[in-house]
């Protein structure tokens, strides 16, 4: 694949996504979006003959931003801020795809970029990353945005952050559960949770985030839920292939 706002590689069941429109602050256009349905159509498909199925995928930015947020230009030009659908499609699928998905912030975000944050399994931000959501100063407010949001810091904590407009801090967003772990080292620090994801296997993963995805907290609520899934898991002859394989051999899934 060729794009024209993204740099895509793929590595070993890993897929690392780059937002790549540095003059405009990785602003999001119709391209963009279409161009990241495409790559994570691929990274939900099954692998061509020898290949590895993606297991991780990683979006991240650029060194001083990460991503500004919708392109205003675009919208002063045509009217119009488009159809909003796709790109909510994009965060339904980083929240509930089966990938873990991985969000590594250098700088700031602002607006639609933060959906990408919020709507990602994992968030690791470097020290001088910042967050904020400036819509109602034009106006607007992230509505998109905002269900992804208030699953990751509750309902008052994205109230406050779409009031207030202003940049969130790294440990502010630490504090409330937008990001997950700080580091000097955003680079350094990805690689030590590769190193634990990519034992992780694909149907695993899209079982459980699928799990995740319905659960609801409560345990009265979720109790038929939890026992059909765990039912389902213990009658999956490969996972229970495994648990022989590991008490007979001390053998691990991914080990040969």
């Amino acid at each position: 694949m060729t794009h024209e706002t993204l740099k895509v590689t793929w590595t070993d069941g890993l897929c690392r996504i780059a937002l790549d429109r540095p003059d405009v602050g990785n602003a999001i256009n119709t391209a963009m979006v279409e161009e990241l349905g495409r790559v994570l159509a691929r990274c939900e498909a099954e692998p061509g003959e020898g290949e590895k199925p993606i297991s991780v995928v990683v979006i991240e930015g650029g060194a001083e931003t990460f991503c500004a947020g919708g392109d205003f230009e675009a919208v002063a030009e045509n009217g119009t801020a488009g159809d909003p659908g796709p790109l909510y499609d994009i965060w339904l699928k980083l929240a509930e795809g089966p990938f873990v998905s991985v969000c590594l912030v250098k700088g700031r975000v602002n607006a639609g970029g933060v959906g990408f944050v919020a709507a990602c399994d994992i968030v690791i931000a470097e020290k001088t990353a910042t967050f904020a959501l400036s819509e109602l100063l034009f106006g607007l407010f992230p509505a998109c945005v905002l269900p992804f949001l208030i699953r990751r810091t509750g309902r008052q904590r994205a109230h406050y952050m779409t009031l207030m407009t202003r940049p969130v801090s790294a440990p502010d967003a630490l504090a409330s559960g937008l990001v997950d772990v700080i580091a000097e080292n955003g680079e350094a620090a990805l690689r030590q949770h590769l190193a634990r994801l990519r034992h992780l296997q694909k149907p695993a993963i899209a079982r459980y985030k699928t799990y995740m995805a319905g659960a609801s907290g409560d345990p009265a609520k979720d109790r038929g839920r939890a026992l059909a899934a765990n039912r389902e898991i213990f009658s999956d002859p490969k996972v229970l292939a495994d648990i022989r394989r590991y008490v007979s051999d001390l053998t691990f899934p991914w080990e040969d």
